[in-house]
């Protein structure tokens, strides 16, 4: 498997503790290519000496050769769908939705998406964010690959993605489909000489951190559980491995659980100045169990006008805004920590747990404990 993105790695990091705490296995990773003399003709001979059990692998040219091995198999890292192996698998459509509504929110109302043509979940996360996007009146420009494989390589293409940045309309926030698209657009914005995120906001996905903080400035993304999609993975080899349930193109599902905001994203598109400085203080001061009347005060402006100029700009209320970030909020703590809810709730100012479980029920259609189970590490 590949560890050297945040997918692969944490994957396995999902498999490892489901071994951990169910029953020890065995692991055999295939050696790296210094160490690999045997070289990767004699893989399937391998795998049967070493009585292997079941296996974890990314779909490769040469993975259809081990498929037919007849031992249970899971497939990460697809390239297209499959009937009868199971697959681990991300929820692309919801993955584009998330980053559309995060980009609305920061009012902007110009939008692009720089993907893969050919890759089927990055044309999913396509539709996702356009349809997402088309749905509140906006428009979405699409960035299209050079057809010939030669003009797709990095340092031609890079011309291609300049070129077509400095035909769009700024400020424009723009979805890659992954955070090692994202970085290639950002070199493209530095070459074109377009500020980020003043002129071209990026957002990308899988929250690699090492991706992120290698981008300059540090890019925004898009987080997705990895680490729970290793896990039931793992239970689901354990079940095809006794016996217990044939393969049959099962899907594990990996999802979308928050957007982490880095430099790359931190602005807001927002033109009214008054709109703008209200949701600048209700993000400050969202813990503090803020009223629209606190916001309204603060900028010393009217309610009804506020409201007026909320709804004019952002298509919202203020109570809206008010509502969607300390949604935002527990959402993020419900995901990034293992605190119990009332510990969340006393962070966040809520009264008690009943306050905030009936909040979030509201919102979610489910409590905060499942929630956590769904979108939480296992």
């Amino acid at each position: 498997m590949e560890k050297s993105r945040a997918y692969g790695r944490g994957l396995l990091r999902g498999v490892a503790k489901y071994s951990r705490l169910h029953s020890p296995w065995a692991f055999y990773e295939e050696p790296l290519p210094y160490l690999n003399a045997g070289g990767s003709n004699t893989r399937s001979n391998l795998l049967k000496d070493l009585g292997i059990d079941g296996l974890v692998i990314r779909e490769t040219e040469k993975s259809s050769r081990i498929i037919e091995m007849d031992l249970p198999v899971i497939l990460t890292d697809i390239r297209k769908n499959f009937s009868i192996t199971p697959v681990v698998k991300t929820n692309d459509l919801e993955i584009g939705k998330m980053a559309a509504e995060y980009l609305l929110n920061r009012g902007f109302r110009q939008f692009a998406f720089c993907g893969f043509d050919s890759l089927f979940w990055s044309q999913d996360r396509r539709e996702g964010f356009a349809g997402t996007i088309k749905n509140t009146g906006f428009d979405v420009h699409f960035y299209e690959q050079p057809k010939s494989s030669a003009g797709r390589l990095l340092a031609k293409e890079l011309i291609v993605v300049t070129k077509w940045l400095e035909s769009l309309p700024k400020p424009v926030a723009l979805m890659a489909c992954n955070d090692d698209r994202a970085r290639h657009v950002i070199e493209a914005c530095k070459i074109a000489g377009l500020h980020v995120p003043e002129q071209v906001a990026v957002l990308g996905v899988d929250n690699d951190e090492l991706v992120c903080d290698l981008s300059s400035p540090r890019l925004s993304s898009v987080n997705l559980n990895f680490e729970r999609g290793g896990y039931e993975a793992a239970e689901l080899l354990d079940r095809l491995m006794a016996g217990e349930e044939k393969m049959a193109g099962q899907k594990i599902i990996v999802q979308p659980t928050h957007v982490v905001t880095r430099q790359s994203t931190d602005i807001l598109a927002i033109e009214d100045r008054e709109v703008a400085r209200a949701v600048r203080y209700i993000r400050q001061h969202a813990r503090e169990m803020i009223q629209v009347s606190d916001v309204a005060n603060t900028l010393a402006v009217s309610r009804r006008s506020l409201e007026r100029r909320f709804r004019k700009v952002l298509k919202r209320s203020v109570f809206d805004e008010i509502k969607n970030v300390r949604l935002e909020q527990v959402c993020r703590m419900l995901v990034e920590t293992n605190q119990p809810i009332g510990r969340i709730a006393s962070a966040l100012n809520y009264p008690g747990i009943e306050h905030i479980s009936r909040f979030f029920r509201h919102e979610k259609g489910m409590s905060p404990l499942a929630y956590r189970k769904k979108y939480g590490g296992k």
